[in-house]
């Protein structure tokens, strides 16, 4: 079975998300869910319920039997911490196992300040947001970093960033780790912005581009059910395609003419000022909008052709079933209006016929849901001993043999959780096969010489053999 967007299937991760979604509501539910056995799964839940990540109390439907016990994920079973940073803001906030936002506030702060004060800043507002979340008896389980530039993935590294001198290759995730001494994950705001719109907004969708159009422009994208980083972590990095509109414009990243150049929040507050409208933000920028005011409208229509014209290539190449725009910039109605025209002007009709161009359900809270979420996937504990020396497989009914160097299996099939290791390059049963019993040790000979008889022999014995049914008849 393929992983899910939740995690591998039966996993911890998996479980809580059907838990919280209220696709399962009991064990038996899990167990029709998963498709594994209800001694598998009684151990897994048995797990999260010793972590207080998951309750199980009160009485659901029968279905014929006993009332199962209801399963709810904790009110109180933990929150990610998430940071959602932009080049001259942040949005921090805590996120719970059902991907809601709590205490969520937007601060001001410059990244290209460098490293080591944005750390400083970050540090001193993730102990003031722990020390809240401690106070409501929450659980800090860990914290989930969105940084608005290029990340390695898994190694939490910073690369090549545009507009932040200082940044390339800085351990963020190490040194976040080594200061605030909890687990942390980082990742790229617009992945993570796609993450969170596709967990808490559109799950079914399989394939998804979400846009961030802000004072940058960047691009996350969901891939069969998953966040795809690409080899480097570059992959939805859309802000440095070069288009014939922006001519030979200088662009940050040292290359000219690129999208950046002309449809970012930053390049339209340049050309505005060269009109002779002073603007200190986007937000600024977007009230001229509101206001009706007609070169502001003008210069946003526009940005959204140009990102239109980028986004037909992405929709030819990838076939995604929705694209969503999101940042400040996507609050514009013309800009949204000028993407969508040129996207069905310009794209086969076969990857337009089914798909959706909108703006993020999850707005501003979509980089925080995605960070908070994939932290909490990562660090979500549970209460397994470490695996008993000499300990040995199970081998009763329903018991399930994970294959792999290091698979895990119950030792106890009543739900114990109890586990322990498979040596590498065992081999499981085939698929709903009960697991071979552990060899048994040859017995020594009998004093008369004679082999001792083995079980099957003696039970034939005991069996009349058809003649003797027909003497007896007789």
């Amino acid at each position: 079975m393929a992983d899910t967007a939740h995690g591998p299937p039966g996993s911890a991760q998996h479980i809580v998300h059907l838990v919280s979604s209220g696709a399962a509501t009991s064990r038996a539910d899990l167990v029709r869910e998963l498709g594994l056995a209800p001694s598998t799964v009684s151990s897994r839940v048995q797990e999260l319920v010793a972590a207080g990540v998951l309750t199980e109390s009160g009485e659901g439907a029968s279905r014929g039997g006993r009332r199962p016990r209801l399963l709810r994920v904790r009110a109180q079973g933990g929150v990610a911490l998430a940071a959602d940073l932009g080049s001259h803001h942040a949005r921090l906030g805590a996120v719970d196992l059902g991907g809601g936002v709590l205490d969520p506030v937007d601060l001001p702060h410059d990244i290209t300040a460098g490293p080591e004060p944005v750390v400083d800043w970050l540090c001193d507002r993730v102990a003031e947001l722990t020390a809240r979340e401690r106070d409501a008896g929450r659980a800090v389980r860990a914290l989930g970093v969105a940084f608005p530039g290029p990340v390695a993935p898994a190694g939490g590294r910073v690369l090549s960033p545009s507009r932040m001198p200082g940044w390339h290759r800085y351990p963020l995730r190490e040194v976040l780790a080594e200061r605030l001494g909890l687990p942390v994950t980082v990742e790229n705001d617009a992945t993570m912005m796609a993450v969170g719109e596709h967990r808490a907004a559109r799950p079914e969708l399989d394939h998804l581009v979400v846009v961030k159009a802000g004072r940058g422009i960047g691009s996350g994208v969901i891939a069969a059910g998953r966040p795809h980083d690409g080899a480097n972590g570059a992959a939805g990095d859309i802000s440095h395609v070069r288009i014939e509109a922006a001519g030979e414009r200088p662009c940050s990243c040292g290359n000219i003419g690129c999208l950046e150049t002309v449809a970012s929040g930053a390049a339209l507050i340049r050309e505005l000022a060269g009109q002779g409208v002073e603007v200190g933000s986007t937000s600024a920028l977007l009230r001229l909008v509101a206001d009706g005011d007609p070169r502001a409208t003008t210069l946003v229509r526009t940005a959204g052709r140009h990102i239109g014209t980028v986004l037909s290539v992405v929709v030819n190449f990838f076939n995604p079933q929705a694209v969503a725009l999101g940042g400040v910039l996507a609050t514009a109605e013309p800009l949204v209006a000028a993407v969508r025209g040129v996207l069905y002007e310009r794209c086969l009709p076969l990857a337009t016929a089914d798909l959706e161009i909108t703006t993020t359900v999850t707005g501003p809270d979509a980089g925080l849901i995605g960070a908070g979420l994939t932290a909490l996937r990562r660090h979500l504990p549970t209460t397994a001993p470490p695996p008993e020396p000499g300990a040995t497989a199970p081998t009763g009914p329903g018991a399930t043999v994970p294959t792999g160097p290091g698979a895990t299996v119950p030792t106890d099939p009543g739900g114990s959780g109890r586990r322990q290791s498979l040596p590498s390059g065992r081999q499981s049963p085939p698929s709903g096969t009960q697991s071979p019993p552990p060899s048994q040790p040859t017995p020594p000979s009998r004093p008369d010489g004679a082999a001792d008889e083995q079980p099957a022999a003696r039970r034939d014995r005991r069996q009349p053999t058809p003649r003797q049914e027909e003497s007896a008849s007789t």
